[in-house]
């Protein structure tokens, strides 16, 4: 029934397939793209733009460095830790090009964090950021890693600016603690000693792994998704299908606020947009809304890229409310809930309403979203072209129409697997291709479908299910609140009870009483908390995401303190 039901679902002008061996890997796409749209703006950062055709050069500059100047061979694993900068995009299409494989890697993780990825991965290779250089400096000793590359957040601007904009950072603001990496190569060297060399592209099969994409880290140990060839190649493809008219090839410019090391804008800035040729405008620190604001001033941006939190933060900014939102027609949400509060709140603020999809690390990310010509508002839409979703019960059991349950996603996007981990493997995926995903939803008889909530931060009150997202989308639209989380606690009576936590927007009061009023009126008896905590912050992810399991566990920790010796 599944496999043909989606058929129909499709706005006009749509393909319910894509071709997924239309090219046979990233480097034939890359190649493509930057000869077709050379003169076209690829990436800009700090006021330096880098074309298609500058991009692909300095590619193969990087890619010719590590093939005659380094020992790693195609297939070793290459760590690049770097935000949002121009070095970048360089660094990991070169890799591709010279046949590593990328680990995406936060720089702002942890020397713990960082070892343990490096070791899991096996990578050789470390691309990183001065700023975090001295971590690096503690970790490599304990890992394989053999060869580091050590670049400045203004590496690729013209000489004065750079010098200006490094020591600015380095002297002024001193963000870049000293560190000690004596065979470590500089980036703009390693550009250098490539420069003019020949590139010997390599040419993976579609099946060969591309990127390892580490998840799972705040629910248990970190995971590397491997993420093929043929896996990048279809969510690009399935991307560019589902944007249809909206966004021009070669014309559009994007704004680009989340990490690239993240899989969200990593397959959408550095892979989709790219096959399409369009530019994408780098934002290296969006919790400085200020500097953020300023920069989006300075473009007729007809795309942005967000999430709730990011979306919620910008709308209460004065200066962002005055800008110039005539070219904005595409804005897309995905990383976490949207909440109908802030996409209401934004379409007033920008004109242009929220397209929200949904996705995960395993599916490359992309595996549904609201087709732009046909958005429904609190839904995650419909799969991409050719995916397949359906809802499962506890016992794995196809559920019908319009029944809860956990959603499982099959298509071309899911990944082969987790990197050295078979067990965690069979877990998600089944002999069939089909991923669970660990989500609750819905699947409604349209073909959209809602997200109702994570399977494990479900609450059970007395037998009852009640889930944070529902609460959360409730006490978003109660005014003053900005910022606001919703958790089940231990209770001897009814199993879990519901406590929320608040941030109050600045300058506004709000009092318990009138927290309560509000979910009273709103949600019904099982589902109104229990208490509520004031908070001047929530704990998130780098990209902004709320950590419920780490409000979850300061309450466990707070019962364990309180229950007698």
């Amino acid at each position: 029934m599944i496999e043909n039901f989606w058929k129909d679902k499709y706005p006009s002008g749509i393909a319910a397939d894509i071709d997924p061996d239309e090219y046979p890997n990233v480097q034939a796409v890359l190649k493509q793209s930057c000869e077709r749209f050379a003169n076209k703006p690829a990436f800009s950062s700090l006021g330096k733009t880098l074309t298609y055709g500058e991009m692909y050069e300095r590619s193969g500059a990087f890619a010719a460095y590590l093939q005659q100047h380094t020992d790693l061979q195609p297939g070793d694993r290459i760590a690049v830790q770097l935000p949002n900068v121009l070095q970048y995009p360089v660094a990991v299409f070169g890799a591709i090009r010279a046949g590593l494989i990328v680990v995406n890697t936060n720089p702002l993780y942890t020397a713990r964090e960082m070892e343990h990825q490096f070791n899991d991965s096996g990578a050789k290779a470390l691309v990183c950021l001065a700023n975090m250089a001295h971590l690096a400096e503690k970790v490599v000793p304990k890992t394989g890693v053999k060869h580091v590359i050590v670049t400045e957040v203004a590496d690729l601007l013209p000489p004065l600016k750079r010098l200006l904009v490094n020591s600015v950072i380095k002297y002024v603001k001193k963000m870049v603690p000293p560190f000690h990496l004596p065979k470590a190569v500089k980036f703009n060297d390693v550009l250098a000693m490539g420069q003019g060399k020949p590139v010997n592209d390599a040419s993976p099969k579609s099946s060969d792994v591309a990127v390892l994409q580490y998840t799972g880290g705040t629910t248990g140990v970190a995971k590397g998704a491997m993420l093929t060839h043929r896996n990048l190649i279809a969510n690009m493809l399935q991307c560019k299908a589902l944007m249809g008219s909206n966004l021009n090839e070669g014309c559009e410019i994007l704004i680009t606020p989340l990490p690239l090391y993240h899989i969200y804008a990593f397959t959408f800035h550095c892979m989709s947009m790219m096959l399409i040729g369009n530019h994408n405008i780098l934002i290296s620190n969006p919790r400085d809304l200020s500097a953020m604001v300023k920069e989006l001033s300075k473009w007729k941006f007809s795309g942005f890229v967000g999430l709730n939190t990011l979306f919620v933060a910008l709308c209460n900014n004065a200066d962002f409310r005055n800008l110039d939102f005539s070219s904005l027609k595409v804005t897309l949400s995905g990383g976490m809930a949207l909440q109908q509060a802030a996409a209401e709140r934004w379409k007033d603020v920008t004109g242009c309403s929220i397209c929200e999809g949904y996705g995960m690390t395993e599916t490359s990310p992309v595996a549904t979203v609201n087709p732009i010509q046909k958005i429904q508002m609190g839904t995650i839409g419909i799969p991409v072209p050719s995916t397949l979703c359906k809802t499962i019960n506890d016992a794995g059991e196809e559920l019908p129409l319009g029944e809860v349950g956990e959603l499982c996603v099959k298509g071309p996007q899911v990944m082969k697997g987790y990197w050295q981990r078979q067990e965690a493997t069979d877990e998600m995926l089944d002999a069939d291709g089909w991923l669970k995903t660990g989500d609750i939803a819905v699947i409604q008889p349209d073909g959209y479908m809602r997200i109702v909530d994570r399977k494990k931060d479900m609450i059970l009150v007395s037998g009852f299910n009640v889930y944070p997202n529902e609460l959360e989308d409730v006490l978003a639209t109660l005014p003053g609140v900005l910022q606001c989380a919703a958790i089940g606690v231990p209770d001897e009576k009814s199993g879990e009870a519901i406590k929320i936590f608040v941030v109050v927007k600045p300058g506004a009061t709000l009092a318990k009483e009138q927290v309560m009023e509000h979910m009273r009126a709103n949600v019904t008896a099982y589902k109104v908390p229990r208490s509520i905590e004031f908070r001047d912050a929530l704990p998130t992810t780098n990209v902004g995401k709320i950590l419920r399991r780490e409000l979850r566990d300061e309450e466990l920790k707070k019962l364990a303190l309180k229950k007698p010796a």
